[in-house]
């Protein structure tokens, strides 16, 4: 056996940091963890390892908050503080319930337009059996609530055992707002209610929006268009408003970071100067995956990372090995498989789109891939690894 050949690939490795307040000076704290966790654990960093910190930790040291009168001041200026249509939000106590307040404070009614059979990141209303059952047509057919309840009752969240039809119009009303609680799929069926459109989709609020409009909606915003700007001192995000916004207390929430880039580029620095080393840096919030079990798919952050640094720009350019070991090598065993496996990676050069080879390789970006990888490794709980390093990464097999 050779004994310069290495047995391990990837590592990701959850490191501990100090519990971030206001104010805190992330690029010291991340930089001084990392080392710190490198000589307890007796490892070194290498070129183009990957340090990563959750968008949590930045919006906390950034002190980017807001309150639940922040944003219903911003809804009433923005959208008039009359009858509202509130479409398409995600079904979440921590990521939409707190701004659902808010919003609710800033009208006198609101019309709360539900996708179903379940919100944008696959949180169910009514499975798709129950919809077949009742020959009901989720693309075309609009419900009442009290038609929904006819159908298909009361269904409460797999995981949170909430029913969310009742708990986001029992919040509204305790707003002060009346309520109206409908069931569509294509945006412009909230024209019937009001001509003013707040749409909580993520993904897909460029074209929600631009329906809206066409339609003849007379004032459309996006979650992004709300808190876009400081109200009364309060934090923001200039790009994506509330999107990316998590419940802080009761009556606060965290928005997503401002300006990250800056954070990550200091980072990289530090690293250098204390290392010689050239690792790349970034911000992640969640990871883009889905659950086979829930259906959810985790991605209720606009992006799931906003910012790094240049090494991690663009998407991976892989061989796949079992493609080579069955087709191009299938004769081969061993030291000669090995061998030719590894010349054919040595040898690939520029994008491999197209080649036959390269088949079943994941073709997203590096961010979501390595975000994604993060998310998991630092969990949402009481782990305290708010940073991860990911080393390897960007190894092959022909790294010894």
């Amino acid at each position: 056996m050779e004994q310069n050949v290495r047995r391990v690939g990837t590592v990701s490795r959850g490191i501990r940091c100090p519990i971030i307040r206001e104010g805190d000076d992330l690029g010291v704290i991340v930089t001084e963890s990392v080392l710190e966790a490198a000589k307890s654990e007796g490892f070194e960093l290498r070129d183009r390892d990957v340090i990563s910190l959750t968008e949590s930790i930045v919006a906390r040291a950034q002190g980017n908050y807001a309150t639940v009168e922040n944003i219903a001041e911003d809804v009433k200026n923005k959208l008039g503080g009359g009858t509202i249509g509130v479409i398409f939000p995600i079904l979440s106590r921590n990521r939409f319930a707190i701004c659902l307040r808010g919003i609710a404070s800033g009208a006198k009614k609101v019309v709360l337009m539900l996708s179903y059979p379940s919100d944008e990141v696959g949180n169910e209303l009514v499975s798709l059996d129950k919809l077949d059952a009742a020959g009901v047509n989720p693309y075309s057919d609009v419900l009442s609530l009290e038609k929904y309840r006819e159908l298909f009752g009361v269904n409460k969240h797999e995981f949170t055992g909430v029913d969310y039809v009742e708990y986001y119009g029992n919040l509204i009303r305790e707003q002060g707002a009346e309520v109206e609680i409908i069931f569509a799929n294509h945006a412009q069926a909230i024209l019937d209610y009001t001509k003013n459109v707040l749409t909580c989709d993520i993904h897909t609020r460029a074209r929600t929006k631009r329906i809206l409009k066409e339609a003849g909606a007379e004032v459309v915003c996006g979650l992004d268009d709300i808190m876009n700007a400081p109200v009364n001192g309060s934090g923001c995000n200039e790009r994506y408003g509330l999107l990316g916004s998590n419940k802080s207390t009761e009556d606060k929430i965290k928005l997503f970071p401002r300006n990250c880039q800056p954070l990550v580029l200091d980072i990289q620095k530090r690293i250098l100067e204390a290392t010689g080393k050239h690792v790349e840096v970034m911000v992640y919030g969640d990871g883009a995956f889905k659950d086979p079990k829930g259906k959810i798919w985790e991605l209720a952050d606009p992006v799931v990372s906003p910012a790094f640094t240049d090494g991690l720009i663009g998407t991976p350019n892989e061989l796949k090995l079992k493609y080579l070991a069955d087709n191009d090598y299938k004769d081969l065993n061993g030291e000669a498989l090995r061998e030719a496996i590894s010349a054919s990676i040595r040898a690939k050069s520029g994008s491999l789109v197209g080649n036959m080879a390269s088949q079943g390789t994941t073709p997203r970006q590096l961010t979501d891939l390595i975000g994604s990888l993060c998310d998991l490794t630092s969990g949402s709980g009481d782990k305290g690894t708010p940073v991860v390093l990911v080393q390897g990464y960007f190894d092959n097999y022909t790294n010894c």
